[in-house]
């Protein structure tokens, strides 16, 4: 096993509802956007701009910047917190989520120029960090392997990167005003290890947009406004590229686990809502005369997806307290992302059966949350990927890929 116990003696982890102020201000919020508001969006494929308006200004995005910078500068289990909560109460952070986790590159490996540059604006909203390139067509997780290069150009007026390459599934790119883009600095035949060479680029998206760099939205089976971007020739100020060059790889994971945790958080709130929902129907829809509930065919599977809620909000509370003790949390982030995820899955199915045909109504909202919580399975990262980690690196088996 990976874990070294011993640094764990002094770590506590809180049960009940933690931040209890947080997650009342986010229901009230979320009360203001009704299933009606995103069954809406979903018909326009349009984004949740007033919804995130109200949560900017609420300050709820900016929670993770530093009190210096303008942010609240509270630790990732709040944040964990007000994504449970917005989507406990139906709603969605799909929109907005990213820049909780995005922004943990600039603030851990950025330059101080940097930080003083960007985050008071995007902790103030005047600018979003929503978008992040990194996966690519042809080579979809493996990372190491992008194609998108970017030659260090020298300039008397500013050295700058020439751009060249393609991102897919980049969400949110449309709706953003800085992206994190990851590239290939050396090509992949001149480094020694596979996770050298990479290097991260801070784009502006205002002045690139016709500049060299082109978005496309992918229309697909969840509103998540996400895109394909296409980059020729584009220009990207050297002062841009987030701290060393050819050390991208290393920036990049270490937001991941932050990513995991995000999403867990968002899969324990689905899954709050999905039990909800439907012990709540199973309790008032009466078919033979008697509720459906009093069926222990309808009652089991709600039941036990009650009971892996419960174990995986422990595994996210757990990789959340090591997060912020500063500890290794690859194993817990991972394994709380793949527990909640599949809690939330199972979550959907049991709701959905109790439904029955009401279900695939579009007026009750749980085709629409079932599609969301359906993609937690792929992204950001693959259940089988998560287990190849634990084979691989908590239990010392050969790499299978």
């Amino acid at each position: 096993m990976t874990q070294d116990n011993t640094a764990l003696t002094d770590i506590s982890v809180s049960l009940g509802e933690d931040y209890p102020e947080i997650r009342e201000s986010v229901r009230r919020i979320c009360k203001d956007f009704p299933g009606e508001y995103w069954r809406d969006l979903d018909e326009r494929s349009a984004y949740p701009d007033a919804f995130v308006k109200a949560l900017t200004e609420a300050g709820y995005l900016s929670v993770l910047i530093p009190e210096t910078y303008g942010g609240a500068g509270l630790p990732l289990r709040a944040a964990s917190v007000i994504l449970e909560e917005i989507h406990s109460s139906g709603c969605s952070a799909g929109a907005c989520h990213a820049q909780m986790y995005t922004m943990g590159t600039l603030l851990r490996h950025g330059s101080e120029e940097q930080k003083r540059r960007f985050l008071p604006d995007i902790a103030a909203g005047k600018l979003r960090l929503q978008a992040f390139g990194i996966t690519e067509p042809t080579t979809g997780s493996d990372t190491t392997q992008i194609k998108t290069k970017a030659d260090l150009v020298s300039d008397p007026a500013g050295d700058y990167y020439l751009v060249n390459g393609q991102k897919v599934w980049t969400s949110r790119a449309l709706q953003s005003d800085l992206m994190m883009l990851l590239v290939r600095t050396t090509p992949a035949d001149q480094v020694s290890r596979k996770t050298e060479g990479l290097s991260v680029l801070l784009v502006d998206m205002r002045q690139a947009r016709g500049k060299g760099l082109e978005i496309r939205p992918i229309k697909a089976m969840v509103n998540h406004n996400t895109t394909e971007i296409f980059i020729d020739q584009l220009r990207v100020p050297a002062e841009n590229r987030i701290g060393e060059e050819g050390k991208g790889f290393r920036y990049i994971l270490d937001g991941m686990n932050a990513e995991r945790i995000i999403a867990a958080s968002e899969a324990i709130g689905d899954a709050r809502w999905f039990i909800r929902k439907a012990s709540t129907y199973a309790n008032e829809r009466v078919v033979f005369g008697r509720p459906i509930g009093k069926n222990q065919g309808v009652q089991f599977p709600i039941a036990r997806a009650y009971t892996e809620l419960v174990a995986a909000e422990m595994m996210v509370r757990k990789a959340t307290a090591l997060f912020a003790a500063g500890l290794p949390c690859g194993e817990d982030a991972n394994i709380a992302k793949l527990l909640s995820t599949e809690a939330a899955w199972h979550a959907a199915e049991a709701c959905l059966q109790t439904h029955g045909g009401f279900g695939f109504a579009s007026e009750y909202d749980v085709e629409r949350k079932w599609r969301e919580v359906r993609v937690m399975q792929v992204a950001p990262v693959s259940t089988n990927l998560i287990l190849s980690y634990v084979a691989e690196h908590v239990l010392g088996m050969p790499r299978s890929y």
